[in-house]
């Protein structure tokens, strides 16, 4: 006996109903082709995750049911195939002050025209991006269906994503019969998060003595990327089979029957490096950006410095270079190896590249405002007049052209307060506000060592990589003269925001009380600014978005 499973390792579009369904029928047609009897396709793939507040809307349910029944219709005459669909269903009634809840997260089973079983999600989780409670109601009991030709079925248990990191539905679904757990999924990325998965789904198939099929999806949506990564592991742990990461791929795998448990065989995808992972991450939370919200290209600031260089270098990876387009602004703290090297950077990449002096500009708000300042010496209020003009052009340049504006502040910034309201925060998309300094070096490396997408190794000269950092809006300016030493910054903010540390084990871990103090204030009296910064890729396990919900106006410090 041999069954031949796929998963269908889709990239989805959340409201897309139609374009969704049309990929699962392609995909699972496709499959059925080459001998496939059992289509896994991702968590709540009909409407894409996360849908957020469209699921509150009973016109988008129905339209998810609809799109069961179309999909399920449209292969119709396939066989015996079994195509697993996830999909949200149900509803609730509601008021404007109070809402009772019937929703559920679930996954339907179809053959032949017909949905031969559903089952809802019993695990919802409710922590770092997840806002699952404010949608579905926990389903209950198992899902044990029968998959492959007749006199030659396997029973598969299904289980959809956070039911396979707690031992009770996976352990209910053997006791029920399952020979085979089929778990589909929407996890978001962040470093080390596939090593993470394969591990804890290990534990499972070990404790319940069942082999095991994560279906996972991949693609951008707003600020999470779901990398792919889909996987098999046979009952013993081991692991039978890996789709690529950051790519629609196919897993095809086969399950022999064997006297002990089912065997899975499939290819492996080699492993990755954190550095291969956080680019691809990157490319792709652009590309779908752009491409799913119907951009037609991108224009940055490019100062000559670490972070809009590498912001470049993830633009033209992810787009081309025909939809890219880089501006540099100089002021008049600009230093000429600056723009030198903006230069030689856009040249090297082949983008559009533009010089837009803001000393005029500069000149005329410092002459407008000169009576209001009189007597008073210039300070960071010219700094960020200088950064709020080049926002201006870049932002007038998006409205005409229609590109959107890429951000270039990263993590430490955000953290810190160390960008400007208006100013190096306007724009639409922040790609690197999860990536702390010492990592945007790091990658900048990394991707001049690398050449993922062939668009030209080595595009960061290497000037920008060594000079010390500059924001270059007053005369001989360092990051340094503001902010401790990166190194420190990013691990007491690591400490401090992604893992809950307090001030006190910060101090007791070997940081200077002083840095520490003045780390932890800075990250609190600026949650104003970043809760008006632009939406951006999460690349952590806690980024400055839907993780972290701290109120402005607060008077306490950890």
């Amino acid at each position: 006996m041999t069954l031949k499973i796929c998963v269908a390792q889709l990239n989805l579009v959340v409201g897309d109903m139609a374009g969704n369904a049309e990929k699962i029928v392609v995909a699972a047609r496709t499959a059925y082709q080459q001998g496939v009897r059992l289509v896994l396709t991702p968590e709540l793939s009909i409407c894409g995750y996360a849908a957020e507040d469209l699921f509150l809307r009973q016109a988008f349910i129905q339209a998810c049911n609809d799109a069961v029944k179309a999909v399920a219709a449209a292969l119709a005459d396939l066989k015996d195939l079994s195509v697993v669909v996830g999909h949200p269903t149900g509803g609730d009634q509601r008021t404007r002050s109070v809402a009772v809840q019937n929703r559920f997260n679930a996954a339907s089973v179809l053959c032949e025209g017909r949905v031969v079983a559903t089952y809802a999600k019993r695990e919802l989780p409710n922590y770092q991006v997840f806002d699952e409670r404010r949608y579905f109601t926990p389903g209950q009991g198992v899902c044990v269906f029968e998959a492959g030709e007749p006199g030659d079925r396997v029973k598969v248990g299904l289980l959809i994503c956070e039911d396979a990191w707690f031992d009770r539905p996976a352990r209910e679904t053997a006791q029920a019969g399952a020979e085979l757990l089929a778990v589909i999924n929407a996890s978001p990325f962040h470093v080390g998060k596939g090593n993470e998965r394969e591990q804890m789904m290990r534990q499972r198939v070990q404790a319940c003595g069942r082999p095991l099929v994560y279906a996972h999806l991949v693609g951008g949506q707003d600020e999470v990327v779901f990398e792919g990564h889909s996987f098999a592991l046979n009952v013993d742990g081991s692991l039978a089979g890996r789709a690529p990461s950051f790519v629609e791929d196919s897993l095809f795998i086969e399950a022999s029957r064997t006297p002990a448990a089912l065997q899975l065989q499939a290819t492996v995808a080699p492993d990755r490096t954190p550095e291969a992972d956080l680019w691809d991450a990157l490319v792709l939370g652009v590309r779908d950006y752009i491409g799913k919200n119907g951009f037609p290209g991108v224009l940055l600031g490019l100062s000559g410095g670490i972070d809009s260089a590498l912001v470049l270098a993830i633009a033209v990876d992810a787009l081309g270079k025909d939809r890219v387009r880089a501006v540099m602004m100089p002021s008049p703290y600009t230093a000429d190896i600056s723009w030198i090297d903006a230069r030689d950077m856009a040249a090297r990449l082949g983008v559009r590249y533009d010089e837009l002096s803001i000393v005029p500009e500069f000149e005329a708000f410092k002459a407008t405002l000169s009576n209001e300042f009189k007597g008073l010496a210039e300070d960071a209020t010219e700094e960020n007049i200088q950064a709020r003009i080049r926002g201006t052009l870049l932002m007038a340049l998006s409205n005409k052209f229609g590109s959107i504006v890429l951000t270039t502040g990263n993590k430490s910034e955000m953290a810190t307060g160390y960008c400007t309201l208006y100013g190096d925060m306007a724009g639409g998309f922040a790609v690197i506000k999860d990536l702390a300094k010492t990592i945007v070096f790091r990658l900048a490396r990394w991707r001049n060592a690398h050449d993922p997408y062939d668009t030209g190794r080595a595009p960061i000269p290497e000037r920008i990589i060594t000079r010390p950092p500059s924001a270059e809006l007053r005369p001989d300016q360092t990051d340094q003269d503001s902010l401790p030493p990166y190194e420190v910054l990013d691990a007491i903010v690591e400490r401090y925001m992604e893992n809950d540390e307090s001030i006190g084990q910060i101090i007791a871990a070997g940081y200077a009380r002083a840095d520490v103090e003045r780390v932890t204030r800075l990250i609190k009296i600026n949650e104003y600014k970043r809760r008006q910064s632009p939406v951006g890729i999460r690349l952590t396990h806690r980024s400055f978005g839907k993780d972290w919900r701290y109120p402005i106006t607060n008077r306490f410090r950890a």
